[in-house]
């Protein structure tokens, strides 16, 4: 399945190998863990209400040390597997050409959805929750959503538009303008 990047949760890890010989190996061998986060007091904390985890290796093009260089860029990845401790998706490998998505991991905020009512239908059915966390005035959703796909929060509806002419490239918008 191809993931295109649009944003990152508010928290990560990470774990290195066992291996450790030189810095580069070092990042090479080492895994990434996104999930998301909210405000509680001057720190922010999991509050998970759904947990789960994008995994991102060293070795699959990922770059650590700036995160933000892997927005707008597609990765092949395994499907999302469901596990004792929460749902994972593991990015595999940064594509090199640009490549029309499957899906898209976005992150929602309440800032950007007003309050999301999550015992209510407030997103499409095709969206896969990797992770939902919440706290009395903030939330935080990690979503794998398909092009044209909704989410639907106290501001009204929004729904993930790509750009006909960069594939990795998608945005949300209102669904009335």
């Amino acid at each position: 399945m191809l993931v295109a990047v649009h944003g990152f949760g508010s928290i990560w890890t990470r774990r290195f190998g066992k291996n450790v010989e030189s810095v580069a190996r070092y990042t090479r061998d080492a895994a990434f863990y996104n999930t998301t986060g909210v405000p509680v007091g001057n720190n922010v904390r999991a509050r998970s209400r759904v947990y789960g985890v994008g995994r991102f290796s060293g070795s699959s093009g990922f770059t650590p040390h700036r995160p933000e260089r892997m927005l707008n860029r597609v990765f092949k990845c395994a499907e999302p597997c469901w596990r004792i401790n929460g749902t994972q998706v593991l990015f595999e490998e940064l594509m090199s050409e640009a490549v029309m998505p499957d899906y898209h991991l976005v992150i929602v905020r309440h800032s950007d959805t007003g309050w999301i009512d999550r015992e209510a239908t407030w997103k499409a059915r095709e969206c896969v929750l990797v992770s939902f966390s919440e706290s009395d005035v903030a939330q935080e959703a990690m979503l794998l959503m398909p092009a044209f796909s909704w989410v639907l929060g106290g501001h009204g509806p929004l729904v993930l538009e790509p750009d006909p002419m960069k594939p990795g490239r998608a945005r949300l918008r209102g669904a009335g303008g």
